[in-house]
């Protein structure tokens, strides 16, 4: 399974043509240009959307060339940028080589990777690039987290990517974008305070929405079909629940479903879906309560 994400500079589509194109998470720029770079506030907007983050260290197409020494001083300016845009201090920072790098450049780059390790730790070390300079760096060592584009790549994927650029010039909302797609649950992801991979609290709120408007849409379709059982129906219902609340991919799926039939009382549940099946849907529920207890 991968998820679907966006990149953009200068051109901001807004958060709600964003949830519309179904944008889960989006690429962002740390630089010495504050117009194109990523803020608090824009931070604190795509947090309270719902939309994961990452984010990228670009000022010219080959800074990457510019070794240790570069590597470090931009390592140290990434992270205090990203620091002030709430970004957990464990998270990676990708730096980009925007060019078709050649074999001979790879030392380069590679000390430039080894400056930012130095400042941030290896574990934090991300790479953007084409197929070639990503998988040389991977293959070194020097990055722990890649993002791929396809440009300058021959139609190869480096499979280790966690993230991958695969089309360009596309737009949301009428804000000039790429397409990224995430190849892992953790590729660097994280909002305001929050690391991707953390146990986050799932609200009362966002689990009656999702649990009621998945067992609605579901009965409404399948209640009168033959062999159609409620059983079945919240079984079914629970996978949506599962697939539809990723507030992290690393939570146990179990304890989504769980929280989620312990948290819905059936009078909620009732009330959202057809009325002539509400009664059994409700006694369903309540059975599970019981079971659960």
């Amino acid at each position: 399974m991968t998820i679907f994400g966006i990149d953009y500079a200068w051109s901001h589509p807004s958060v709600s043509a964003m949830r519309s194109a179904g944008v889960k998470f989006v690429c962002r720029y740390l630089s010495h240009d504050a117009s194109k770079n990523l803020d608090r506030a824009e931070a604190d907007r795509l947090s309270d959307a719902g939309i994961w983050m990452v984010v990228v260290w670009e000022t010219t197409a080959k800074r990457a060339l510019s070794g240790k020494a570069g590597g470090a001083d931009d390592a140290r300016e990434a992270a205090r940028q990203a620091k002030a845009c709430g970004m957990p201090e464990d998270r990676p920072i990708y730096f980009a080589v925007d060019w078709d790098a050649t074999p001979g450049q790879q030392d380069d780059i590679n000390a430039y990777l080894d400056g930012a390790a130095s400042v941030i730790g290896r574990d934090r070390v991300g790479l953007y690039g084409g197929y070639y300079p990503v998988k040389r760096a991977l293959d070194a060592g020097k990055a722990r987290w890649a993002w791929q584009t396809y440009a300058w790549s021959g139609g190869q994927w480096v499979g280790r990517a966690q993230i991958q650029q695969y089309r360009n010039g596309v737009q949301v909302g009428g804000a000039d974008c790429d397409y990224d797609r995430a190849m892992e649950a953790d590729y660097g992801q994280w909002r305001v305070g929050v690391t991707g991979g953390d146990d986050m609290p799932l609200s009362q709120e966002d689990i009656e929405k999702v649990a009621a408007e998945t067992v609605k849409e579901l009965l409404h379709a399948r209640y009168n079909r033959r062999g159609h059982t409620v059983g079945l129906a919240l079984e079914t219902a629970r996978d949506g629940i599962v697939e539809l609340l990723t507030r992290t991919p690393d939570v146990d799926d179990d304890a989504i479903a769980a929280a989620a039939l312990a948290g819905l009382t059936p009078e909620k549940i009732a009330a959202a879906i057809p009325e002539e099946a509400a009664d059994q849907v409700a006694a369903a529920l309540a059975a599970r309560r019981s079971a659960a207890e």
